[in-house]
């Protein structure tokens, strides 16, 4: 009787073997026993003595691409639409967007009621607060001067409060009661009287329906906070100078301002041209200094004739987050984000381009590259499931590490995402191309932002109806050869090279030798920020 052969009797183990592996991995039973078939499989009774190479090879054709094809397409898919001419065309297509909202959108490019840069020569000290979602911080803020060189601004003294869940759920005057007992408490440090008139200024990290430059009504603040509870409505300077007042505090609130506002007068106080601010962070903001005229008139509400008579041009809010809907470039992965996202289509343009989403849209990315390309042995590890669970930091941390074979990166990488198999240094590689990719396009995306509201500004200033009166103004404003962008944020300070990238990008778009968009850091622009509004407010 004829013996069956050594392949034809390990046949069905390993048959099974494979098409079970391919159904834990999600497969079809079609896609697995299709799969099986594609093998190789060994035809000779001896063992394998290359039980390695064997299985790379198996594994080879159980996955319908390699790494370096996924990889060439990820890198078109995300940045191809940013090559050649693409990137002025966004700028353009921005640019119109911006102009429209202008005009017409009372959700965003708001103009605030900062109407005067500094002059750089305002002196004195100043009492400042910033509250924020984490955080209360009460400084004093010295202004020294433009003359200072290095030392014009300066906080000489801080006092940083932990706003934590049990802060967050004092309802009403409870929290404000609170931030006046953490003002008084600063303030008393040094001996001075409470009683005495104070004037400070507030940067307010939550929405406000600005009414005056000290006030506005309040609204619901997120990010588990219940201080608008019974509040709605109702204005926010009051509101402050009462629970001061309710201590023992003569505290006289005069300016409110937001973070990109902030940061865009820390530094306009040091940098005579700069002329807009931005936050890149865990979100994304620009506040720019527009011509009033390039404001639609229904935007300013009801402000005073003085205001008027006085205001020739406007810091603007733009909510920069809320633009790129229809003209930014979408792939599959931006797709799979929105899909679960509470409000896909709300910051079509922050889902590209903060800290919130970097990490995100890697994790889409690297695990249909784990599930097609066989990269991190196939094995998805079990946290990347999770939503958000690969945050900027790691990718981050990740693309800066030089240590030899990415030893750092594996380390950081298990520790955060452990799973069966150790990742090797082709596999950390791989993850470092795509976050490569991610951050490349925001660094492009920003800098598409920045050129169009820069152009969009210097024709609105072209547009305006030229009277004597103006004449010298537009002739400056026109004139700027170096315009400069005050920054700060997680993303653009501590990312690896996203600063000079973005720079480069910038350059590109500009491509004059006359004319230059330059970035400069705003370090604790949130304080210094409000110290320099109140200062220029008291100047004028």
């Amino acid at each position: 009787m004829r013996q069956p052969s050594p392949a034809m009797t390990t046949f069905p183990r390993s048959f099974l073997a494979a098409v079970v592996k391919q159904l834990l991995r999600g497969k079809s039973l079609i896609q697995a026993i299709l799969a099986f078939w594609i093998t190789p499989q060994p035809v000779s009774g001896k063992p394998s003595r290359t039980p390695s190479v064997e299985c790379s090879k198996s594994a080879a054709a159980l996955y319908p691409r390699t790494i370096d094809d996924f990889l060439e397409e990820a890198e078109d898919l995300f940045l191809g639409p940013l090559a050649g001419n693409g990137l002025l065309e966004l700028s353009d297509a921005l640019k119109a967007q911006f102009r429209d909202k202008l005009q017409t959108s009372m959700a965003c490019m708001l103009p605030s009621y900062n109407h005067q840069l500094p002059g750089g020569h305002e002196v004195g000290q100043y009492l400042a607060l910033d509250v924020g979602g984490s955080t209360l911080r009460v400084a004093l803020v010295e202004l020294r001067g433009r003359d200072a060189k290095g030392r014009e601004s300066e906080i000489v003294r801080l006092s940083s409060f932990v706003i934590d869940a049990d802060i967050r759920n004092l309802e009403g005057m409870a929290f404000f009661d609170w931030m006046a007992d953490r003002v008084l408490e600063t303030i008393c440090k040094d001996g001075e009287d409470p009683s005495r008139p104070m004037p400070m200024a507030v940067s307010w990290s939550f929405p406000i329906e600005q009414t005056s430059a000290k006030g506005g009504r309040i609204h619901g603040m997120g990010k588990g906070f219940l201080a608008a509870e019974g509040l709605m409505g109702q204005d926010l300077g009051e509101v402050i100078e009462t629970a001061c007042t309710s201590k023992g505090m003569n505290a006289v609130l005069k300016i409110i301002v937001n973070d990109g506002g902030a940061t865009l007068l820390s530094q306009a106080y040091i940098h005579p041209a700069t002329r807009f601010g931005l936050i890149l962070g865990t979100g994304v903001n620009i506040a720019a200094h527009m011509p009033v005229s390039s404001v639609g008139k229904p935007k300013f509400g009801n402000r005073p004739a003085e205001w008027w008579d006085q205001a020739r041009d406007v810091i603007v809010n733009t909510e920069l987050g809320m633009f790129g809907q229809g003209v930014l470039s979408v792939t599959r992965w931006d797709r799979s984000l929105k899909q679960g996202h509470p409000r896909p289509d709300f910051q079509p343009l922050e889902q590209m381009v903060s800290g919130m989403y970097l990490g995100e849209m890697v994790r889409f990315a690297l695990i249909e590259a784990i599930q097609t390309t066989g990269v991190f042995g196939g094995v998805v590890p079990k946290s990347l499931d999770e939503p958000y669970s690969l945050k900027a930091e790691t990718i981050s941390a990740i693309q800066g590490d030089t240590s030899p074979q990415s030893a750092s990166s594996i380390d950081l990488f298990v520790s955060r995402h452990p799973s069966s198999h150790t990742p090797t240094s082709s596999d950390v590689s791989a993850l470092r191309d795509l976050a490569s990719f991610v951050s490349r396009r925001s660094a492009a995306i920003i800098a598409a932002c920045l050129h169009a509201i820069w152009a969009l500004r210097l024709e609105a200033l072209n547009e305006e109806e030229e009277d004597y009166a103006g004449r010298e103004r537009l002739e400056q404003e026109s004139g700027l050869v170096r315009t400069m962008v005050a920054y700060n944020g997680s993303v653009i300070e501590h990312y690896p090279g996203y600063l000079k990238m973005l720079q480069g990008y910038v350059d590109r778009l500009v491509g004059r030798e006359d004319r230059s968009i330059d970035l400069v850091p705003a370090k604790e622009s949130s304080l210094l920020g409000a110290g320099v509004a109140l200062a220029t407010i008291d100047a004028a």
